[in-house]
């Protein structure tokens, strides 16, 4: 049986974590807003009254009778059913941990645009983005990935080819990874540079994950919707300072 991946149908955001994952392993899925009739399955999962454990938000994997929502959450479901994670449990939970430090990065990236109200214009919040925009830049951007850099370091990645940041093998954190850096390249490309002349390890893993076969394939694909403006991480050129 397929597993069933729900998520807006023309954004990247949150759901493109999972459909890494997903791709990498070769996994048999549907992305189900995106297909005739979806989103009515989407909403009936998010509004329906007959749901007894009904999720908050998408993105929520449905795989039998399990609806698991939260994108670490999915991941960490997923992680050994797709072999994206070591056999260990300290590894797996190490795993995880990096997927959470991550999460908080992408909601650090998405307030620079939306510091007051998600449900607001960035224009109507401007003069705000701008002042945490700058934070941003000079402090959180540089911590986070520093951190990356560090648990690369320390995860012995001497003669690799393509760095990972849990064991030898790719796992979804390289992939996660991948994507954070992907789209603040995307949002912020030169703080971005500017941080990723420092921390040699994570440019090297964004640069080579690419490379894994069945993800160029899906990267080079229609199925990955492009970055842009009603996504996580938006180009906005005066944030960028």
């Amino acid at each position: 049986m397929a597993y069933e991946l729900h998520y807006w149908p023309t954004i990247q955001g949150r759901g493109e974590f999972v459909r890494l994952a997903l791709e990498s392993a070769g996994a048999d899925y549907v992305d189900v807003a995106r297909e005739e009739g979806g989103m009515e399955a989407m909403m009936g999962y998010l509004d329906g009254p007959g749901v007894k454990r009904p999720p908050f938000a998408c993105p929520f994997l449905v795989d039998g009778r399990k609806v698991i929502a939260q994108t670490a959450a999915i991941l960490l479901y997923l992680g050994p059913r797709l072999e994206l994670v070591p056999a260990g449990e300290a590894d797996q939970l190490w795993v995880h941990q990096v997927q959470l430090t991550l999460a908080d990065l992408v909601v650090e990236a998405h307030d620079t645009h939306h510091p007051i109200a998600s449900g607001l214009y960035y224009e109507d919040q401007k003069a705000e983005a701008l002042r945490r925009a700058e934070d941003f830049r000079r402090n959180r951007l540089p911590k986070f990935l520093g951190w990356c850099e560090a648990v690369l370091q320390r995860n012995g990645n001497a003669g690799r080819a393509v760095p990972r940041m849990v064991g030898g093998k790719l796992t979804y954190a390289d992939l996660s990874l991948f994507q954070v850096v992907d789209g603040l390249l995307y949002a912020f490309p030169k703080a971005t540079k500017r941080v990723l002349r420092k921390t040699p390890l994570v440019a090297a893993l964004h640069a080579g994950v690419p490379r894994h076969k069945r993800l160029a394939d899906y990267l080079a694909s229609e199925r990955r919707i492009p970055f842009n403006q009603q996504g996580i991480f938006r180009r906005y050129p005066e944030l960028d300072g």
